[in-house]
């Protein structure tokens, strides 16, 4: 039985993680910071005092920025969440980030096995055109062996000026030689919209994983692409995306809002330098019906557009409630090329909410205990464990609301919860393990493979060869043990398709087992009375603006 003082532990270092990227991806642009207005304050001179006799007489010999990163870490922790000191690495990380590009080879890394595996290579990207693949392994780099190193640093390597080349060496399961090859790195843009396709005939789905300064320029190229495609409706999915930056928030809200409709308002301390942004009204696309999924992982501007088009009638809000994220970071460039995100303000919906969930207690705010549910649909009313403490509001047309944590979904849905043993074989990528070693004895993998008994068993021999698994030699009996043993078959065949086809093909496998995605599509119909209520109150607003027609 899993001890759960470290199923804890895990479930922090996860949230701690997330809540990292969510206040870098959450800042908007503060400029850079200048001298500090109080340096004659007697506690600097202290300070100063201690680091000068730490730096001589400590026992060992400590470089003078770990001593000072450490103390700003500390002084910042006493704040809140989100104020958070940036390294150089970091900050450079950020700005890199919400640019939307970098120069490199275009793939997917991560460490499989203590080797550095190539997971998936962008479409269209240099490694793609070379024809590296899923599960190649990067053996070395420029000659040197890079097993020692950790992902970060061999990201860099991999990383350089655009039209450099850089000289890898892969191997391939399957061959027996190495592949040498030499990449020229070029621009890789870091997509916001991660998938966009129909669903069915009318119904369009978006996904856009973060918002950066490409989201609504693809956003608007894959909407087209969709118009062209047929689509009446859409999903548009924010599960997992963590923020970024505020002035795409609004502009992605402004797909959805009319011009003028207020969009989100920030707050200073005391209620004092308040701001409102509205929707610009500079796109002109047709109001279709909208479902907006959102889950634990949506937060920042996210929450703002979940928000807005919730309080504004615009769209029916599903799946669970968001994160909870709404103090706004001012992101200051520091002089040593580090950086500082500091909240300065709080984000409020609309109709009033406040985004931001309580963080008095800080594990309670890092690892926030899973809502009731069994994965059925239940309204917010019924959700009584998600709302009894939050304060109700009302949307334009009088529909009750819930703010003080986060956007609570009109329609909440919960996504299952895997097993030990899915989450084991997830855990240890023995799925995509698995789809490398099958592909290289099966070249040809169909775009209908299904799982048949015979590719089962196989299965099951794979990872039972596999040493210090707690069900060793018992995958077969795990699995007829299982709940609902497709989730098991799906999770091959997406991994399988990935490598064969690519990231579209696994990822409509996975969708076919989203019990939140399978809602959505049964609530446009509420979708549409939501979206022409809103344009009627868009007709009516204008006709008030003009006043009586004369005759």
């Amino acid at each position: 039985m899993t001890d759960p003082t470290r199923r804890s532990t895990r479930r922090l270092l996860v949230a701690a993680v997330f809540l990292l990227t969510v206040t870098v991806a959450g800042g908007i642009a503060g400029g850079r910071l200048g001298a500090a207005s109080d340096a004659t304050n007697p506690g600097f001179k202290e300070y100063s005092d201690i680091l000068a006799t730490a730096r001589a007489w400590y026992a060992d010999d400590v470089p003078a920025n770990k001593f000072v990163y450490a103390s700003i870490h500390g002084m910042l922790g006493t704040l809140d969440p989100h104020t958070n000191f940036l390294e150089p690495e970091e900050y450079s990380s950020m700005v890199e980030k919400q640019r939307g590009s970098f120069y490199g080879l275009g793939i997917i890394i991560s460490k499989r096995n203590g080797k550095v595996t190539v997971i998936t290579p962008v479409e269209g990207s240099p490694a793609e055109r070379l024809g590296i693949r899923a599960g190649d392994v990067i053996d070395r780099v420029e000659g040197q062996s890079i097993d020692d190193l950790p992902v970060d640093a061999v990201v860099k390597k991999l990383k350089g000026p655009k039209g450099t080349k850089v000289n890898i060496t892969i191997l391939r399961p399957g061959l027996d030689e190495p592949l040498q090859m030499t990449i020229t790195r070029a621009e890789i843009p870091t997509n916001s919209v991660s998938f966009a396709l129909m669903l069915e005939p009318g119904v369009g789905y978006i996904r856009l994983k973060d918002f950066t300064h490409t989201s609504a320029p693809e956003l608007q190229e894959n909407w087209e692409k969709l118009e062209k495609l047929g689509m009446k409706k859409l999903v548009f999915d924010l599960r997992g995306n963590p923020g970024g930056l505020l002035d795409q928030a609004i502009a992605v809200s402004d797909f959805f809002l009319a011009k003028n409709e207020k969009v989100v308002v920030t707050r200073g301390r005391n209620g004092a330098q308040e701001q409102s942004f509205s929707a610009p009204g500079k796109n002109t696309h047709s109001r279709i019906p909208v479902v907006v999924l959102v889950n634990k992982g949506s937060a920042s501007a996210s929450e703002i557009v979940a928000g807005a088009l919730q309080d504004h009638d615009r769209a029916v809000i599903e799946g669970q409630t968001s994160w909870g994220k709404g103090l706004v970071q001012s992101v200051y460039n520091l002089s040593d090329g580090a950086g500082l995100a500091l909240t300065s303000a709080k984000y409020y919906t609309p109709s009033g909410r406040c985004i931001q969930r309580d963080y008095k207690d800080v594990l309670e705010y890092l690892s926030p205990e899973d809502e009731e549910g069994d994965g059925e649909e239940t309204g917010p009313a019924r959700d009584a464990a998600s709302t009894q403490k939050k304060e109700s509001f009302r949307t334009e047309s009088g529909r009750i609301v819930y703010g003080g944590g986060g956007i609570t979904p009109d329609v909440f849905v919960k996504a299952p919860t895997l097993s030990r043993f899915a989450v084991t074989l997830y855990a240890r990528g023995l799925f995509f393990e698995f789809a490398v070693d099958y592909r290289a004895r099966h070249p040809a993998v169909p775009r209908d493979f299904q799982v048949t008994p015979a590719v089962r068993e196989e299965f099951f021999r794979f990872v039972d060869a596999k040493p210090g698994l707690p069900f060793e030699g018992k995958t077969k009996a795990s699995y007829e043990a299982e709940a609902d043993p497709s989730i098991l078959d799906r999770a091959i065949r997406e991994e399988l398709l990935t490598a064969a086809y690519g990231r579209e093909a696994g990822y409509r496998v996975d969708m076919e087992g989203d019990v939140q995605l399978k809602k959505a599509l049964t609530l446009f119909p509420d979708a549409e009375k939501l979206a022409m209520a809103h344009q009627e109150m868009q007709l009516a607003k204008n006709s008030d603006l003009k006043g009586p027609v004369k005759p």
